[in-house]
């Protein structure tokens, strides 16, 4: 029988919502009708609320949806958003979770959810579950929980976690999207090159055989790479795993972190594109864990967990160290100015001077998102052009190398 969350009103003028089991909205509102109430409005916990804000369209098989053996940033999301509503609608931690199971279609979060309700039964709190499984459930978000289960502020807590998602989804989405044109321009210019050498070449190779002049070292360049691809194809396709796989590993290494860290901040237009991602990560991050109550070192320590580039996780725990020792954090940040613009380092003076650092932590997040995504909008008009560029010179080098040898030999007739 499904659960509905309503609202009702008595003919007194009261107001009275809780969640209730019925057949329909329709016995529901016969139901309250024999207690003296008149249903104003009524949601079912069991149809799926829009992710951000737009129409769920049908999707009524459940709150999450299947995601091939993964748990996506989404599945968390209205994990955290859902478990809110049930609180504050007056379920127990128990039936919340009880209520997820049965509504969600991610089987592998599924089992995680019911083994997090089974050490819940077992004296365990929500932080203590979740903490055994980090890849789904990381730091930020464990703390975020302990503070809200220890201060009794869990439905709140779970909103904050809920708004902190939906922002960090559409940061990703925005980067993502940025960087999936000028990738697929290049896979396809790299795909077809590689056809190029293997088809067009060799057919060509034989004309110029039979023509006998002299070729030019752009030609000899290509009908080399195309001799060599057609000769060892297979073998530089497993090379190309092999590269792949080490640099995988080498990139998830302490020295691989750091290396890939430093050329990201240093590569043009995407520099910047890195800078302000972090920025605007970290001060997110740090704003939602200092507003639920996290002390000011421990939510540092927290959100350098959080970011990807390892040269601002580690100013962060830096700065962790500092005000320990009676420092302020801008103080800290100060001397990483290629790291953070004057603009975050004055704001978090300003913060601390005035004690309202998580919401101007906030509004520093939302300048920064903001920037992202003026950037990203922007992205294809200004890699547009650089990539006409490239694909323009590969075009005229090909053309070039193939046609000159023609001309050469009509030059001798």
């Amino acid at each position: 029988m499904p659960t509905f969350y309503y609202t009702a009103k008595s003919s007194e003028g009261e107001t009275k919502t809780g969640t209730w089991e019925a057949k329909d909205k329709h016995a529901l509102a016969q139901a309250l009708r024999t207690k003296g109430y008149i249903l104003t409005s009524v949601r079912s916990l069991k149809e799926e609320e829009p992710a951000f804000g737009g129409s769920a369209g049908g999707q009524k098989k459940g709150i999450f949806k299947i995601s091939f053996g993964r748990v996506s940033l989404v599945d968390k999301l209205m994990f955290a958003r859902h478990l809110a509503v049930m609180i504050g609608a007056g379920f127990s931690l128990n039936q919340g979770l009880e209520l997820l199971i049965k509504q969600t279609e991610n089987q592998k979060f599924k089992e995680i959810i019911k083994k997090l309700l089974d050490d819940i039964k077992k004296g365990k709190t929500l932080a203590e579950s979740m903490a055994k499984y980090p890849r789904i459930f990381n730091e930020f978000f464990v703390s975020m929980i302990g503070v809200g289960e220890k201060g009794g502020s869990l439905e709140e807590v779970l909103k904050m976690l809920a708004r902190y998602l939906k922002r960090e989804h559409e940061l990703k989405s925005r980067v993502r999207g940025a960087m999936f044109y000028p990738i697929i321009i290049l896979v396809a210019m790299t795909g077809i090159g590689i056809l190029m050498m293997l088809m067009v070449v060799p057919k060509l190779m034989v004309v110029f055989e039979e023509m006998n002049v002299e070729l030019p070292i752009t030609t000899q360049i290509l009908i080399k790479i195309s001799k060599f691809l057609g000769s060892y194809l297979y073998i530089g396709v497993i090379a190309f795993l092999i590269l792949a796989f080490i640099l995988i590993k080498f990139y998830r290494s302490k020295t691989g972190k750091r290396v890939f860290g430093y050329i990201s901040l240093r590569i043009p237009i995407f520099g910047k594109i890195v800078q302000k991602v972090n920025c605007a990560r970290f001060a997110r991050s740090f704003a939602s864990l200092v507003k639920s109550g996290l002390p000011v070192v421990e939510s540092l320590k927290t959100t350098s967990k959080t970011l990807g580039n390892i040269f601002y996780s580690n100013s962060l725990i830096e700065a962790s160290e500092s005000i320990k020792k009676g420092k302020r954090i801008q103080q800290s940040l100060e001397k990483h100015r290629k790291l953070y613009p004057v603009l975050v380092v004055q704001m978090i003076g300003v913060g601390e001077q005035t004690g309202e650092l998580s919401g101007i932590m906030e509004r520093l997040a939302d300048f920064y998102e903001e920037e992202v995504k003026n950037i990203t909008d922007n992205l294809a008009s200004v890699i547009e052009p650089i990539l006409m560029i490239i694909l323009g010179g590969a075009v005229a080098f090909f053309a070039i190398s193939m046609i000159q040898p023609m001309y050469s030999m009509m030059g001798t007739i």
